[in-house]
């Protein structure tokens, strides 16, 4: 049989408390258990709904306890409820998959960055050969007019970067001044 009380004293940390019955003043045993799951925590001075179990030695403990009021609206927030879970599911689903793709793309950026480049071979195999010992060394000359031989317009062509000397790029330099047409 189902009986009203108020909870008059309530043990968080342990989880158990004690309903007082009205009129009476004499006082019923509730653990945490006895609660629907997932309910609200209860809380001190709350009108509850219970049933009584008696236990040996004349001691009473409530049990299916049930929060005056609280018993239709449960009921019509079930469906609501198992909506919002698989809406939740379905955010945590795209977030999952959101931090996984920044991570692969985050993955490939550093893994991008941390290839050396890749060396021209020519160049490599220049700069391993050593150049036989020259007259001339780059001193910022890159025009024909400021060259004296064709040895030195192909030196500098070759070796200097910046030179404005093979107009039309067949490498050949100065060719109207000092390195005719061969």
């Amino acid at each position: 049989m189902k009986t009203h009380g108020t909870l008059v004293t309530w043990n968080d940390d342990r989880g158990f408390g004690f309903i007082e019955l009205p009129g009476g003043g004499e006082r019923v045993f509730v653990h945490i258990s006895a609660f629907p799951r997932g309910g609200v925590r209860p809380v001190v001075g709350e009108l509850v709904s219970f049933e009584i179990d008696a236990r040996e030695a004349g001691k009473k403990r409530a049990v299916r306890v049930m929060r005056c009021g609280s018993g239709l609206q449960s009921r019509r927030s079930r469906q609501p409820a198992a909506a919002h879970r698989s809406s939740s599911a379905l955010g945590s689903l795209v977030t999952l998959l959101l931090l996984i793709a920044i991570g692969w793309y985050g993955y490939q950026q550093f893994s991008s960055n941390q290839e050396p480049p890749a060396a021209p071979r020519v160049h490599a195999l220049r700069a391993a050969a050593p150049e036989p010992a020259s007259p001339f060394s780059c001193d910022g000359r890159t025009r024909c007019p400021q060259m004296h031989s064709c040895a030195e317009a192909r030196f500098f062509l070759r070796q200097c970067p910046g030179t404005q000397m093979d107009g039309d790029g067949d490498g050949v330099p100065c060719e109207s001044q000092w390195c005719p047409a061969e």
